[in-house]
């Protein structure tokens, strides 16, 4: 009998009737089933040939199974269980020549790969300008004895307002600037919680549980409600220092910021003192350096004043160092803090703080090697 394959090509399927007759059923299967396991199948055609003799429904295993009727019923179920294993191993053969051809068609239609392309460039990260910024300003300060300290970026308000004497009306408590997290009693241990507003509330934490002197910068993430700009963002990046010791004064403070300037900045920046107030520390200072951008010469970053302020700074007030169980009588200690988004920008010449959280490789790039 003839049948057509899936490719329109014509070929011959021996049935029941075109098989030698052996002298039993058994001898029969047992005959197919060596023809089976000696079956080859190279392609789609040889596939359908294989289906169409041995288990599509007029294939010879069915045929077989027809005739079981005229076999002596002593017989029957010794053909029966021979023939349902002839079956089994017919499907198992089929299943298994599937998978394979199938196998070797997606692997012959995979685009050959093309020897004459150009390589690929191996490109190599870098770091952010703000992780490398942060890293230099710890490698600074630990050159001259400071270590790193860290705390909680979710805070009560006693370590990030309480224990830093701001009032309870200080315009840092409105929620215009502090994104609080859930409400309490405002100026008591626990209280409201919050994403703190500066890194100040490790100082307090390390004052705490740590016997003077200390000697330590505290680098991290910091909120406040602000809208996002070119010159101001949610979150941002401080690093603050601490030192607490007996017989610290101003001139020990002036001294270690005049170092890390020098260090961090171009030979020949300036940098200059300025009164401020701060609730934790007295006296208070800002910090300028004469502008890096534009060479103290005027631009839209330093408002035309050649003068950019990177940190406040002061003694720290004894009345800080007394919230936190330290006898102000005996030991006095300095504090400072500085964004690390602001000194990358001065470092880098970067003009807009939304490029630090934008992720634009364009941007990124430019600091491979550094």
């Amino acid at each position: 009998m003839r049948y057509r394959s899936p490719t329109g090509r014509y070929f011959s399927v021996p049935l029941w009737f075109d098989i030698p007759k052996k002298e039993s059923m058994l001898e029969n299967v047992d005959a197919i089933q060596q023809e089976i396991e000696q079956y080859e199948v190279r392609t789609k055609d040889d596939l359908e040939q294989f289906r169409m003799r041995y288990i599509s429904r007029k294939g010879v295993v069915t045929e077989l199974f027809e005739s079981l009727k005229q076999a002596p019923a002593e017989q029957r179920r010794t053909l029966g269980q021979a023939l349902n294993g002839l079956k089994n191993a017919a499907q198992a053969k089929f299943d298994a020549f599937s998978e394979t051809l199938d196998q070797q068609q997606a692997t012959n239609t995979a685009p050959p790969f093309d020897l004459t392309l150009p390589t690929v460039p191996n490109l190599t990260g870098n770091q952010h300008p703000l992780n490398l910024v942060r890293q230099r300003i710890i490698q600074i300060f630990e050159r001259i004895g400071f270590n790193v300290a860290d705390g909680p970026e979710i805070e009560t308000d006693w370590y990030n307002f309480g224990a830093l004497n701001f009032p309870d009306n200080h315009p840092a408590r409105d929620m215009q600037d502090t994104f609080f997290v859930s409400k309490g009693t405002a100026g008591e241990p626990g209280g409201d919680m919050l994403l703190r507003t500066h890194t100040s509330n490790v100082q307090i934490r390390l004052m705490e549980h740590t016997k003077p002197p200390i000697r330590s910068i505290m680098p991290g993430r910091v909120y406040r409600n602000e809208t996002i700009s070119a010159r101001a963002h949610c979150m941002f990046h401080q690093v603050e220092g601490l030192y607490i010791d007996r017989n610290v004064g101003f001139k020990d403070l002036k001294d270690t910021l005049y170092h890390f300037v020098k260090e961090m900045f171009e030979p020949g920046t300036q940098i200059r003192f300025r009164p401020s107030y701060f609730p934790f520390t007295e006296p208070s200072a800002e910090i300028d350096i004469s502008c890096q951008i534009c060479g103290g010469k005027g631009c839209n970053i330093c408002k035309h004043s050649g003068w950019v302020e990177i940190a406040g700074s002061g003694m720290v007030d004894p009345q800080v160092i007394a919230n936190c169980g330290i006898d102000p009588e005996e030991y006095t200690g300095f504090a400072f803090g500085m964004g690390i988004e602001r000194i990358t920008q001065l470092k880098y010449v970067v003009n807009d703080l939304r490029l630090y959280t934008e992720n634009d490789v364009r941007f990124l790039r430019q600091f491979a090697g550094q």
